[in-house]
């Protein structure tokens, strides 16, 4: 029987060790990874060395929670594990560890629930797994030394209101710190996978602090029910894969409305959403601008670097617009290469300054034609944009979106990585005094303002 040589082997560990994702993240996002699991290892070696004497009581409560957790994920299974930041109530579970036992089994108890996820639920790359539990382990090993430093000897049992009271704060002081050391570890790693996204988006919305609100409350209250005895677990179960079963529908609902490939909304969503706001400006009197953005040479792009680099291309252009667009913009995918914009509350002058802006970011970002050199060569994408105005009338969103059409075709013919507007009717009584003095800015700003035949008259 032959040997396979030594140095073979210890070469195909290197070549392994290289193929790793985790080498592709950013210098700066690798060392904050490296990071934050070092000192997720150190907090373990620290808490296991204070570890007070383990009681059969304690363990039994640790391994109930656990396979409480280990149930959830169980059940929930058919559902899947949404991409991206996944909300869940797994702090029903892993607060009460925190609470009732010491440091270290708060450090340690996301770890059987990731591993059983990656199992279980879906396979991605390992350093993410042991990045998120690094962060929730040390998220709830800061709750836990927080209760104990608040609560101190209160016992929730001890039949005096003062240390319910007492006890009950502190429970609740603790999970506002695990949320809060959750998100400022997770954000820097969030931010960096995905610049464009706006942490105002994902942390203060009022949704997702509603669904946080709802996460902690229900795990104090769990806490508290466990204090009181263990069989809690028993009740719990069921009603934490309701509640689950439940927040992960709505994070789906959330889900149909976007499109994969861009992370802006789907041309349903977008029509519906438009429409809405089309009826609003008809209402209250205002203007707004429909766009419709299209990458220059889309199929040129494809061609010369392959479908995957076209369609990070599209992607670019869509973070452009998270980036540079107004909260209360509508931004949503039209077919293709063809994104399509609603800026509510926008006359034509403000809206070509918001989409030539975006307009020249998008050209002067360079595009790797190989997303694994970080200093590969690089190329060129430009986009053409075409806008109309409404300004009231009987316009119905498909003629706004034709016209939009119609502006980006000449810009198309005009030589492409342009703006292009085409004007429409203005109400007649209503109109305020100032808009002659605004006609004659849009008339002065050159050859890709439309000229009278050009323009497009909504009633």
């Amino acid at each position: 029987m032959s040997e396979v040589p030594s140095g073979r082997v210890r070469g195909g560990w290197v070549l392994a060790v290289r193929a790793w994702p985790i080498w592709g993240l950013p210098r700066w996002l690798l060392t904050y990874v490296i990071l934050v699991t070092l000192g997720y290892a150190a907090a373990i070696a620290v808490a296991a060395e204070s570890l007070p004497a383990v009681t059969s009581t304690r363990l039994a409560i640790f391994g109930l929670l656990v396979v409480g957790s280990l149930a959830t994920v169980e059940m929930t299974r058919r559902s899947g594990e949404n991409a991206g930041v996944v909300k869940d109530l797994y702090a029903v579970w892993e607060l009460p560890i925190a609470i009732l036992l010491p440091p270290l089994f708060a450090l340690i108890a996301p770890i059987a629930r990731i591993i059983f996820t990656q199992w279980r639920i879906r396979q991605i790359d390992g350093h993410r797994r042991i990045f998120t539990a690094a962060v929730i382990g040390l998220s709830y090993g800061v709750a836990s030394a927080t209760f104990h430093e608040v609560a101190g000897d209160a016992r929730l049992t001890s039949g005096r209101s003062g240390d319910t009271a007492w006890w009950l704060a502190a429970a609740a002081a603790a999970a506002v710190f695990q949320w809060a050391v959750n998100q400022v570890l997770l954000l820097p790693a969030v931010k960096g996978t995905d610049p464009a996204l706006r942490i105002r988006d994902l942390v203060l919305n009022r949704e997702s602090l509603q669904n946080d609100l709802i996460e902690m409350s229900a795990a104090v209250l769990a806490t508290a029910a466990i204090a009181v005895t263990a069989l809690a677990v028993v009740l719990l179960l069921p009603l934490m894969t309701v509640l689950q079963r439940s927040s992960r529908h709505a994070q789906l609902v959330n889900d149909s409305r976007i499109d994969s490939k861009t992370g802006l909304l789907n041309a349903g969503t977008w029509h519906g959403e438009a429409s809405c706001e089309l009826s609003r400006a008809r209402r209250t009197g205002t203007p707004l601008t429909v766009a419709l953005i299209d990458l220059d040479e889309f199929k040129a792009v494809n061609d010369s670097y392959g479908h995957l680099v076209g369609d990070r291309a599209l992607r670019m252009i869509a973070d452009s617009l998270r980036m540079l667009l107004r909260e209360y913009d509508i931004a949503g995918r039209f077919g293709g290469d063809e994104l399509a914009v609603l800026l509510p509350q926008t006359g034509e002058r403000e809206a070509r300054r918001i989409l030539e802006r975006i307009r020249a970011h998008v050209a002067g970002k360079p595009m790797l034609t190989d997303p694994a050199q970080v200093d590969g060569p690089t190329f060129g994408c430009t986009i053409s944009v075409g806008a109309t105005t409404f300004w009231g009338g009987a316009a119905t969103l498909t003629e706004l979106l034709a016209s939009a059409d119609a502006a980006l075709y000449r810009a198309k013919q005009s030589g492409r990585n342009q703006v292009r507007l085409l004007a429409s009717a203005r109400p007649q009584a209503s109109e305020p005094q100032s808009r002659p003095r605004e006609r004659a800015a849009i008339a002065s700003l050159g050859e890709n303002c439309p000229t009278a035949s050009d323009e497009y008259y909504a009633s």
